[in-house]
């Protein structure tokens, strides 16, 4: 079996050949991934990986998942396709199905492929609702990779193009620049949104939205204040603006809860979703309220969005969920790992911050003042060959971020934060 793999060098030849170059990939040595069950992954050498990153918060259910998989084979050998201008009984299913687990009075959802997708059609139906055109976005957020989506993302490597779209404002963000040793989260609380009520009253009467992640994932796992979005949702409504919240990385029982959200208390006018509502099967969504979702009556389609098989998937990620108490053992892991994370930051002087909820947590890496780029990637290549695959994020790349699958055990963080003990002895 192993003779019909190509090879990572072989790959990599590929890609260097047909790929557009803005495609890039992990470490200096990489493994080509040829197969992967629950929270394992596996190369074209047959050698076994703990994924601690399941593909940036992706399957939350863990890897071809049988009880998933089985209900998207039937499906696919049912009906694979027709479009959302034929009706079909998965997609309305999902719809009802979603509407019961979203958060306070969001009911009605729009169903595309990606959460680029989401975040822009979430952004057009800001604009629709209340007539103003112009948004505002926060420095540490990503929201994808079109035009708009990249225009307000506040992380200046994921903004391909310097040229971006009119009516765009950055506010700051909501957490403190730990690199300084600045860990006031009241006082950064505080800057955030004096710099979002400035863009609205410069901009009276022209801001739609604001976009946000509840937790700045590629920013750093960046987490606020817990009275933040409380406070950001009444000034945002003062000034007739919408909230936004792109749940794209941290939906699905990642943070304890469905939705991260709802760590703050608070039900955003409009929200987004993708990646693990499909657990590796593309689908994505933005969702609103009765009210807001009225003003979308102009003909919109999406040729793949909510197809039977995406839509089988997400309705089967949902009953799993449901069935294996997937918040709360992310809850109950989430604090496993938080001590072994913290237990690591006493003996470590190389960790700078232990941060996120649930199982979305991150570490960020410094030297003095000063970013520990390099020895993240050192740490990510180590770990890999130790057989655990970790991420990593932050404006420089220092964060080592851990998104496992939510059906890992205490032994599985054992493992992780044990290897990683010793790496670090190492650095």
């Amino acid at each position: 079996m192993k003779d019909q793999y190509l090879g990572a060098n072989a790959i990599i030849n590929l890609k260097k050949e047909y790929q557009i170059p803005c495609s890039y990939h992990f470490y200096q040595d990489p493994p080509q991934f040829v197969r992967g069950k629950m929270q394992h992954l596996y190369d074209s050498q047959g050698k076994e990986y703990l994924d601690f990153f399941s593909g940036v918060s992706v399957m939350n259910c863990g890897h071809s998942n049988d009880l998933i998989i089985d209900r998207i084979s039937e499906q696919i050998k049912t009906l694979q396709h027709t479009t959302t201008i034929f009706l079909t009984q998965p997609i309305v299913e999902l719809a009802k199905e979603l509407a019961g687990v979203l958060p306070g009075n969001l009911k009605r959802s729009f169903f595309c492929m990606s959460g680029s997708e989401a975040n822009e059609g979430a952004l057009l139906l800001s604009k629709l609702y209340t007539g103003k055109t112009e948004f505002i976005y926060l420095n540490g957020g990503l929201h994808g990779r079109t035009h708009l989506t990249m225009s307000v993302t506040g992380i200046d490597m994921w903004r391909s193009s310097p040229d971006i779209a009119p009516g765009t404002h950055r506010a700051d963000g909501f957490y403190p620049d730990v690199l300084k040793g600045d860990f006031d989260h009241q006082n950064a609380m505080e800057v955030s949104l004096r710099s979002i009520e400035k863009i609205l009253h410069d901009r009276k009467d022209k801001i739609a939205a604001l976009i946000v992640e509840p937790i700045q994932g590629n920013g750093g796992v960046l987490t606020p204040h817990k009275d933040y979005f409380k406070r950001l949702l009444t000034l945002l409504h003062q000034h007739g603006a919408l909230l936004i919240v792109d749940e794209v990385q941290t939906g699905f029982a990642r943070t304890g809860k469905m939705f991260a959200i709802e760590n703050f208390g608070v039900v955003p006018d409009i929200m987004t979703m993708a990646k693990a509502l499909g657990n590796g099967q593309p689908i994505a969504a933005f969702s609103s309220t009765d009210e807001i979702a009225s003003s979308f009556t102009t003909p919109s389609a999406s040729t793949l969005g909510g197809n039977p098989v995406s839509s089988t998937a997400a309705l089967a990620v949902l009953d799993y969920i449901k069935d294996n108490s997937l918040m709360d053992k992310s809850r109950l892991m989430g604090e496993y790992l938080r001590e072994g994370l913290s237990y690591l930051k006493d003996h470590h002087p190389l960790i700078r911050d232990v941060r996120g909820i649930g199982l979305m947590m991150g570490m960020e890496l410094a030297e003095g003042n000063a970013p520990a780029t390099e020895k993240t990637d050192q740490i990510l290549e180590k770990m890999k060959d130790k057989g655990v695959i970790i991420g990593k994020n932050g404006f420089h790349r220092n964060v080592l971020a851990f998104q496992p699958p939510l059906i890992i055990n205490k032994s599985d963080i054992d493992k992780c934060v044990n290897e990683l003990d010793l790496i670090l002895k190492t650095i």
